[in-house]
């Protein structure tokens, strides 16, 4: 055998797996494409911006040049900034809505689908469509419900209601959009989650006397657990950074503030205010940060 081939040497406590050089190069190599790209893409824009959140710079000029301002932009940030506040509030009804309506309204049709019923591949289809398309242009295409003078809904209701320029209504008529696109892609997960159950346990309950109700909360709805998590992560994931639909729509102002919006607009829209703008960046990745860390702590929990 040939010292470019694998070898196996055997201890005294089990098989020690000699390689090659070139498998130790191809394993290497593996582990350092990967590892510089997420760093290069991801570690270090994200180690600038909480750098940048401290200076005062407009992105033009030197960064050494840059003057030193502390902790003064997060300050600012929730003291006098207009947007900040009604931006955290608009994510926080952002996440209410999705997780306690379009989450549970993803769930009710998988389980549905799940029966085998007639055309259930085309429902599956149907409502999959809108989570393949970008948010960009699920907002174009719900301007054509919305539009205060061409849109569908106003036309069927015989009303002239503004429903993306009204302050007090276009949010919610945002929720509606981006909920439509949500449950498809909830109802995909939690569909490979019912395809997983063994159907042992739900004839177990079936012989116990449970009802079908019963089965799917105290049986099904409990094994799935992974997938739960999986799209809890999701939603709060998700309504975070909502920003492309609400973006096309009126760029994030009156009424449609959200975090994400106010990141851009500080960074590279008419603001051009990098420091103040990582500063917001900075808030949304520790929030981020927190539901990783308790994803993460659930599942290594599971795993244990």
């Amino acid at each position: 055998m040939t010292t470019t081939t694998t070898k196996a040497a055997v201890t005294g406590r089990g098989r020690r797996i000699r390689m090659s050089t070139r498998d130790r190069v191809t394993v290497v190599l593996m582990v350092l494409i990967p590892t510089s790209v997420v760093a290069t893409l991801v570690w270090l824009p994200a180690i600038a911006t909480i750098v940048f959140s401290f200076f005062d710079w407009d992105g033009f000029g030197p960064f050494a040049e840059a003057k030193f301002v502390g902790t003064r932009w997060y300050v600012d940030a929730a003291t006098i900034y207009p947007a900040f506040w009604p931006a955290i509030r608009n994510n926080v009804v952002w996440l209410l809505v999705l997780f306690f309506i379009a989450t549970p309204i993803g769930l009710l049709v998988a389980v549905l689908l799940d029966r085998e019923t007639s055309h259930t591949k085309f429902y599956q289809t149907s409502l999959y469509l809108p989570v393949v398309l970008s948010m960009a242009l699920i907002g174009f295409i719900w301007q054509l419900m919305f539009s205060r003078d061409q849109g569908l809904l106003n036309a069927v209701l015989g009303t002239s209601i503004d429903w993306y320029g009204d302050p007090s209504i276009n949010l919610y008529s945002a929720l509606i959009a981006t909920s439509w696109r949500h449950v498809g892609y909830v109802m995909l997960l939690y569909l490979a989650g019912l395809k997983g159950v063994d159907l042992a346990l739900k004839e177990a309950a079936r012989i116990d006397g449970a009802s079908e109700v019963q089965t799917f909360f105290h049986v099904v709805f409990p094994v799935m657990f992974p997938i739960n998590v999986v799209v809890l992560v999701i939603t709060f994931i998700d309504s975070l950074r909502a920003f492309d639909l609400v973006w096309v729509i009126n760029r994030g102002r009156n009424g449609l503030e959200l975090l994400a919006t106010e990141v851009t607009r500080n960074i590279v829209g008419e603001a051009q205010r990098i420091g103040f703008g990582s500063a917001l960046a900075t808030i949304m990745l520790v929030i981020s940060t927190v539901f990783i860390i308790i994803y993460l702590r659930i599942v290594m929990k599971g795993d244990q």
